[in-house]
């Protein structure tokens, strides 16, 4: 085992899949650092600021046999081509029942980065969660990171929306020596526990530990971390195993609330375990508002540790009392 920041992680996954097999190309490669882009410099496309066309590009070469990793970086630019990412990589995988393989994977920095703005701040994996046929994932640490990008470019056959989230880029975890690789649809318990469950997704997931063990220090509070690493395919029964052993659950990502991932889950744990729920569940999200430049309100819109806190106290405060 070896301590790696989540960029370090990235990068030496990337490496190594270049370095293992031919079909795998890169368009863009900003997120991968300056040693892949040195070393496989003829492996990397570095395409015009034209999403819908390098998108369509990659998606071609992937139908073709290929393994490309598209760059868009800012998930707000992929706005450009979700004509090609939805109505044609997604649907000719769904529409074909897999017959049209389309193995790409767009990477994308998601979220609330710090000044980014309305137009830089975007959190689309809840319209991604929406597409049948693109798979979308979240890693929360650099671990997941580095075994879901392996398992997507190495396993997959459909399209990946793969959404990094450039706060977890100095983020330092433990990594696995060797090769390994995360199947999606295997969500992980990140810290068991017994009085509530709180389910988290992306960034949200150090937050939501964070968050668990000043519930732990200050109130006595078990509360049980699970990341589902991947929303499609989404591993409902670990979710759902989760909420009936502790009755109580809070489910936060850094989509918007409204149609958000956290709306979403939230709705599919009240269809599958509501009997076994001893309160309300609760959200926390983005608020509905387009993302402001200014720090402060940006922080003040933000899923923050200390309502993730306000959350789960509200939780166990109304099943105790109710």
């Amino acid at each position: 085992m070896r301590k790696l920041q989540y960029r370090e992680a990235l990068a030496e996954t990337v490496a190594e899949l270049l370095e293992a097999d031919p079909r795998v190309v890169l368009f863009g490669a900003n997120f991968a650092g300056a040693a892949v882009q040195k070393t496989f410099a003829d492996r990397i496309f570095w395409p015009p600021i034209a999403e819908l066309g390098y998108c369509g590009v990659a998606i071609g070469a992937a139908m073709a046999g290929m393994r490309p990793i598209v760059d868009i970086s800012t998930a707000t630019f992929s706005y450009e081509a979700i004509p090609q990412i939805v109505n044609e990589a997604a649907i000719a995988y769904a529409n074909s029942a897999g017959a049209t393989m389309a193995p790409v994977v767009f990477h994308m920095l998601y979220g609330l980065r710090g000044g980014g703005a309305a137009q830089h701040s975007g959190s689309p994996q809840g319209w991604y969660w929406n597409a049948p046929g693109l798979q979308v994932a979240m890693p929360g640490s650099p671990a997941d990171a580095a075994g879901l990008l392996r398992w997507a470019v190495r396993q997959s056959r459909s399209p990946t929306a793969f959404l990094s989230h450039q706060r977890l880029f100095d983020v330092v975890g433990t990594v696995p020596d060797g090769v390994f690789e995360i199947p999606f649809g295997e969500a992980e318990v990140k810290r068991v526990g017994e009085d509530v469950t709180l389910i988290a997704c992306g960034v949200q997931v150090p937050r939501a530990m964070a968050a668990a063990e000043r519930l732990a220090q200050e109130d006595g509070v078990s509360c049980e971390v699970v990341d589902p690493r991947t929303l499609s395919p989404l591993d409902i029964a670990t979710l759902v195993a989760s909420v009936r052993k502790t009755g109580r659950v809070v489910v936060t990502d850094e989509s918007h609330d409204q149609a958000g991932v956290a709306a979403g889950l939230a709705a599919i744990l009240a269809d599958q375990a509501f009997d076994a729920l001893r309160a309300p569940i609760k959200r926390v999200s983005t608020a509905d508002v387009p993302v402001p430049y200014a720090r402060t309100l940006e922080d003040a819109i933000s899923p923050s540790v200390e309502r993730i806190v306000e959350a789960l106290r509200t939780v166990l405060s109304w099943s105790r009392s109710a």
